[in-house]
């Protein structure tokens, strides 16, 4: 009861003050008004009403980003003039937290038309902005965010009974860098860092969507370059990636709101990640089927090597089908060196001892459908199943599996906001290989939460989350709050 005393005083006192916390955008649109680099729309402006046909990469790129968005607009079949598809894009990724590749490669294509749309007053202020600011080169944009959380944890001590439980906090800073060099490529930089307390940090169950613990100190966190060969191929190279980054497409529309177990439809046997050297190639036809191999290396960078012995690595290859309202799709992934990046979705049964060599194969099963409006009591729906077998794992596991369902609710109350539910069950041993007994555990995870912006660049987060048998054992239950405010910038 204390620990809840104490929760709901910093909660009451958190209220008073939300909003001027915040929640950050990966990419400003306005920032990039400025960026203008391919000759392809070097005369942009001049050609606003020149029409782009159903059949050209534009057309349906801009399809695809309607769809995966849920942007309530009209695409007629007959083809879009620049300044309607410029408007469509500018409409849907106005208050995006992150974008896609393919999505800053239209931005980069229609940044003189959005320049046009925000107003010549808005583009004033915004030369003048990145005037007295400065820039690194004319073809670099910078952006970040800033997160604040503060929240409880009542059962904590019964994952980890070196954590007393008690009011904790936790933050991010992050900056993120974007530079082309021929207009349809981008070399991309994120630098983080952070500091979060213990109850944020337990795999399987408490980790917060945002967690990021590097004792303050400024890092790079990710690094790559991605670049297009031909008209339908993605290709991205290197020094730190997670595999998840470079997937056909997106296997999940749910946000999660607390517990980054609920990302890409459960952060579990398939889309556990780590961030080390990696590569990869995407396919995208134009009738929604798109196809993806990618690997990441965690001695890439070491004595080790890549795909030696000694290396521990994982190879995901997704093919799936993206329509107007809906997306399936099947991920095999194949685990070697004894991967782990499963435990932010799985028990602790499943997971290897350290430095183990335990190999394993998995597929991710993922599907989602939104309706055609949003506001309604029609939710959207992303559903999510894993299954994973090993060989020569050192808990004597066999196979595990898990699932999870997350349904989302936006502009309910006010414009851009949302609501949240998602449940699963943690990926957990369900077969021991031979002559051995699995612990008997079953885990449950869910969250609940509502996120409102109390103007365009704050966004608050109140999240209440709870699970039983969550880790290791039937004395692993947990309830949690905890509020999320970010700045963007």
């Amino acid at each position: 009861m204390k620990l809840f005393q104490r929760m709901l005083v910093a909660s009451a006192a958190l209220s008073l003050v939300a909003p001027i916390a915040a929640q950050a955008a990966d990419y400003n649109l306005e920032d990039m008004n400025s960026y203008s680099l391919s000759a392809k729309k070097s005369n942009g402006l001049n050609n606003n009403f020149q029409t782009i046909q159903p059949g050209d990469w534009i057309f349906q790129s801009i399809q695809e980003v309607a769809e995966s968005r849920g942007c309530n607009v009209v695409i007629p079949n007959k083809g879009l003039s620049r300044y309607d598809a410029a408007a469509i894009l500018n409409s849907c990724l106005s208050n995006a937290a992150e974008v896609t590749v393919q999505e800053r490669t239209l931005i980069d294509e229609f940044s003189n038309e959005i320049a046009s749309i925000n107003g010549r007053v808005d583009g004033i202020e915004a030369r003048l902005n990145n005037f007295e600011a400065g820039s690194f080169s004319t073809t670099t944009t910078l952006d970040g965010k800033a997160v604040f959380a503060i929240g409880a944890i009542d059962g904590i001590e019964n994952i980890d009974s070196s954590i007393p439980g008690s009011v904790n906090t936790g933050y991010v800073y992050q900056m993120n860098l974007n530079t082309s060099f021929t207009g349809d490529d981008n070399l991309y930089v994120r630098l983080k860092t952070g500091e979060w307390g213990s109850d944020w940090k337990q795999y399987g169950s408490t980790y917060h969507i945002e967690t990021k613990d590097n004792s303050d100190q400024l890092k790079v966190d990710k690094i790559w370059y991605t670049f297009p060969i031909g008209d339908n191929v993605t290709a991205w190279v290197a020094p730190r990636i997670e595999n998840y980054y470079m997937l056909a497409a997106t296997p999940s529309i749910y946000k999660p709101g607390a517990l980054k177990a609920f990302k890409l439809g459960g952060h579990g046997a398939v889309f556990g990640a780590s961030t080390d050297t990696g590569a990869g190639l995407k396919y995208q036809a134009d009738n929604g089927f798109a196809v993806s191999s990618n690997f990441v290396a965690k001695d890439g960078d070491g004595a080790g090597g890549i795909f030696t012995k000694e290396d521990t690595n994982k190879v995901d290859t997704m093919i799936a089908y993206t329509a107007d309202n809906y997306h399936l799709s099947a991920t095999y992934s194949i685990q070697s060196g004894g991967w782990d990046a499963f435990k932010y979705f799985g028990t602790k049964d499943i997971t290897p001892t350290s430095g183990d060599a335990t190999d394993a194969n998995a597929w991710a099963l993922r599907a989602w459908w939104r309706p055609d409006d949003t506001g309604t009591a029609t939710p959207s729906v992303t559903v999510g199943y894993d299954i994973i077998n090993f060989e020569n794992h050192t808990n004597n596991v066999k196979e595990g599996s898990g699932y999870m369902v997350g349904l989302n609710w936006s502009d309910m109350f006010q414009v851009d906001d949302r609501i949240g539910v998602a449940f699963g069950q943690p990926v957990k041993a369900t077969a021991a290989t031979a002559g051995n007994t699995l612990t008997e555990v079953d885990p449950f995870l869910w969250e609940i939460y509502y996120s409102f912006r109390p103007n365009d660049s704050i966004e608050v987060t109140p999240a209440i989350f709870g699970g039983s048998d969550v880790y290791e054992d039937t004395a692993d239950d947990i309830f949690g709050a905890v509020l999320t405010t970010t700045f963007k910038f």
